[in-house]
């Protein structure tokens, strides 16, 4: 609830259904929950990069990213990753009213905070895709070596380690990423935007 009283929403003269006529897709959000190291980024971005050569406007929300800037005051405690995805929430529900096809990569570890962001969109608007990972697998590939940190201590709060991850319970797409190619697990999103009209 905002804290203002005497605020009101603006409804434009140009709806979302005109935004999503003239771009020739659905605006939705692509929500990848998933581990650290579970393919989270390297997936949004072939997805996006498929996208636009398929002459699609997708647009990546990455949690790196979004927490040098809109982000940039909150850590890693609980209250602070619940602010993180309600703000994330917010964003990607403005991106999909202008008819993008959002793709938010972040690790988003409560299924109250994924429920909340599902709550802001409208039926079929908001896909949920879980990256699902063996922790052993993901602790071989430890990109950023912050597994290995989180073991020694070096890194509190550290999802899958020292704070807790929460599965999707009944998640639109399921990736097997250490099964599939990135690519085969892109072409699994490609395939059920189709399937269900988005693109």
């Amino acid at each position: 609830m905002p804290k203002s009283k005497h605020i009101y929403w603006h409804e434009g003269r140009v709806t979302k259904e005109d935004r999503e006529k003239l771009l020739k897709q659905k605006g939705v959000v692509v929500w990848l929950t998933g581990l650290p190291a579970s393919g989270k980024s390297t997936i949004a971005r072939e997805l996006e990069w498929r996208l636009y050569n398929m002459g699609k406007l997708a647009y990546v929300l990455d949690g790196d990213n979004i927490r040098h800037g809109l982000n940039s005051d909150l850590g890693f405690s609980p209250e602070d990753r619940k602010e993180n995805i309600r703000r994330i929430g917010e964003v990607a529900k403005l991106f999909a009213d202008a008819g993008i096809i959002t793709i938010t990569s972040f690790i988003s570890p409560y299924r109250e905070d994924r429920e909340r962001a599902r709550r802001l969109l409208k039926e079929g608007e908001f896909i949920e895709v879980y990256l699902k990972c063996p922790l052993e697998v993901l602790m071989e590939r430890d990109p950023k070596g912050l597994y290995k940190k989180a073991l020694a201590g070096e890194i509190k709060e550290f999802t899958g380690i020292s704070a807790p991850y929460e599965e999707p319970l009944n998640p639109e797409i399921v990736l097997e990423t250490d099964k599939e190619t990135v690519e085969e697990s892109t072409e699994k999103i490609i395939s059920y935007l189709k399937e269900h009209g988005i693109v």
